[in-house]
């Protein structure tokens, strides 16, 4: 048809008396308006068309300066009717003029050239670089918002645009996967991509693949109409596509459960299509999955059992889950045991322990053993605390009746004290609860219907209760006479620095003596100021976090962001301040052993007891 219109358009062309020579003679001068090259020209696939073939409203020449567009449909009105239904002809209809034309792909139409011949844009071995003058160009499909952006980037190191750059004949190029003139969105139905066309597209290179995958579970399901079933794309990538050996590859073994996982681990999928939701939790957990967690690369994965692109239930015979073929599938890996591995009466993906189902034997002594465990190591938590209850009595007993028993915390500071680790230890776990919902210490609060609303009231009404003793604190400092002593003795001095830096020269064997005792010791210091501190910060932004809309109308949105910031990173660093400098200065410490107990009776053993224990003797300067 096509060449019929050409040859009719030429006739035409003769019949006005038009001879490209004469055209030429003005068109030809590289000086002159719109120059062509004769040479390209007459090499061309157009070459033998008479230029009033296209430019059929020239009557006489010279021409008018202005001449009308010519349309490619003059000839190939097939082609352009395919083009405009496509992408990018609908949105150069939209007015969107860097939507690719057939002069933005063929190239110039007075050198336009056969698509078999190696020098024209469109020959395949051209084709990546033609899509690259516009795809290539991120900051451009941003602006229409293409789903995939880098796609040049991507396909370049791609198994098939390195196959492609390697001269590999027929490796896949854009337009065998997109398509030509009927380029469609994959959420089009007449797309090449769209998710049921794609083993049809695939398929054109990869045919034996295609027959097997149009046989298995998957295959049919896609056949079937259902839209979550995968397709060639969802396993091995769309552009990012690579060879199973890349270690980078989805289908690569390291990767192969992070891919299945993507629909078998996903609880919509599982439970729209009665699969089981626990086979990528159990895999994982199973002798397999453990060792391709720390690299075993050797380890079966999920296709060296169920196979790959021939995936088939474990009912049908063919299937190599299939009870009968599982000493094969097994004994690929464990030869001459396959057969025992496969008589079993509970699923592969079991996980080892008793459970139901599985044999009354593996029960019984997983029971047995969970009986044993309690019984003894109850038994032995029980023994050590009474014991060392007992020593913390013994010890306290010795204090009390020690003349050398120095009083550090009167009966009110205790109770302060008492306060503030109840305060303090709600505080912390009721905030990681809500930072940390799915943790193994939220249960009671997802027990509960409403735990998410329990949870915030205890959090608030302990900050509330938090800040008031934080604020009575203060003034008991400043208003009582006994308070204005212990801020004096709390007061930094240079010698605690100095202290520090004995303690720890002494501590690496560098030589020189421990510091002399002191009523408040550098370590008080540091950590009573820090509990100030920290007292101060969190109440500050735990009150910006409560009346968020009155710090949003005072503020820019920012400010409550850094709040929240500080309030749970304070909360991390104050927690582990107290277990790992809190516990160790009051519990740990030789010392203090086994308790330093003030905040029980408001004193603790003196200077002597201490040398007692059998501590060097601090020496002072």
């Amino acid at each position: 048809m096509a060449g019929l219109a050409i040859w009719i358009l030429g006739w035409a062309g003769q019949a006005n008396g038009a001879d490209n020579t004469e055209c030429l003679a003005c068109h030809g001068d590289k000086d002159g308006a719109k120059f062509i090259h004769e040479e390209k020209f007459t090499g061309s696939i157009h070459g033998k068309l008479l230029c009033t073939a296209c430019h059929a409203d020239i009557k006489e020449l010279p021409h008018a300066d202005k001449l009308k567009p010519v349309s490619c449909a003059q000839c190939h009105r097939i082609e352009t009717d395919i083009y405009l239904k496509s992408d990018h002809g609908r949105a150069l209809s939209k007015g969107i003029t860097e939507a690719a034309t057939c002069q933005a792909c063929h190239g110039n139409p007075h050198e336009l050239l056969n698509y078999r011949n190696p020098a024209s844009p469109v020959h395949r071995n051209n084709v990546p670089a033609t899509c690259a003058n516009c795809h290539a160009n991120v900051k451009e499909m941003e602006k229409y918002n293409l789903r995939q952006r880098a796609v040049v980037v991507t396909y370049d190191k791609s198994v098939h645009g390195i196959a492609h750059a390697k001269g590999v004949a027929n490796s896949a190029v854009c337009s065998d996967c997109h398509g030509t003139h009927d380029l469609h969105r994959s959420s089009n139905p007449e797309s090449k991509l769209n998710w049921q066309k794609i083993p049809e597209t695939c398929g054109k290179c990869h045919d034996n693949v295609r027959q097997t995958y149009n046989r298995s579970i998957h295959g049919k399901a896609v056949a079937s109409g259902i839209r979550d079933a995968p397709t060639c794309t969802d396993c091995h990538g769309e552009h990012t596509i690579l060879a199973m050996a890349d270690s980078s590859s989805k289908v690569a073994p390291a990767h192969v459960a992070e891919t299945c996982a993507q629909c078998h681990g996903a609880e919509r999928i599982a439970t729209r299509y009665q699969l089981s939701p626990t086979v990528v939790d159990t895999y994982m957990k199973s002798f397999h999955g453990l060792a391709m967690q720390f690299g075993g690369l050797a380890v079966a994965n999920c296709s060296s059992c169920h196979g790959f692109h021939d995936i088939l239930p474990s009912s049908d015979p063919l299937s190599s889950v299939n009870k009968a073929n599982l000493p094969q599938t097994c004994g690929k890996c464990h030869p001459g045991i396959g057969t025992r591995l496969a008589q079993t009466d509970f699923r592969i993906h079991d996980l080892p322990g008793g459970g139901k189902g599985k044999p009354w034997l593996v029960n019984f002594v997983a029971r047995f053993y969970i009986v044993i465990i309690f019984l003894t190591i109850g038994g032995m938590g029980l023994f050590v605390g009474l014991d060392y209850a007992a020593k913390v009595r013994a010890h306290i007993q010795v204090v009390k009746a020690s003349p050398h028993a120095e009083e550090r915390l009167t009966k009110w500071m205790r109770v302060q004290h008492f306060a503030l680790i109840f305060l303090f230890a709600m505080l912390a776990y009721t905030g990681f609860v809500h930072k940390f919902p799915d943790a193994w210490w939220s249960w009671p609060f997802k027990a509960l219907e409403n735990g998410g609303y329990v949870r915030g009231m205890i959090h608030r009404i302990c900050g509330w209760a938090f800040s008031g003793l934080f604020l009575i604190h203060l003034i008991a400092l400043v208003v009582t006479p006994r308070g204005h002593k212990y801020l004096l003795e709390l007061g930094p001095r240079m010698h605690d620095v100095k202290d520090c830096f004995a303690t720890l020269r002494y501590n690496l064997g560098l030589g020189g003596a421990l510091p002399p005792p002191r009523r408040f010791n550098y370590a008080e210091k540091a950590e009573y100021w820090a509990l100030v501190w920290g007292s101060l910060v969190m109440i500050v932004t735990g009150a910006m976090l409560i009346f968020t809309e009155t710090v949003l109308r005072l503020w820019p949105k920012v400010w409550h962001d850094v709040a929240q910031v500080i309030h749970y990173y304070e909360a991390v660093l104050a927690t582990l301040a107290i277990i790992v400098w809190h516990f160790y200065w009051v519990i740990f410490d030789p010392k203090e052993s086994p308790m330093n107990p003030a905040w029980l009776i408001g004193k603790k053993a003196g200077h002597q007891e201490s040398q007692q224990k059998g501590e060097k003797p601090d020496v002072p300067h």
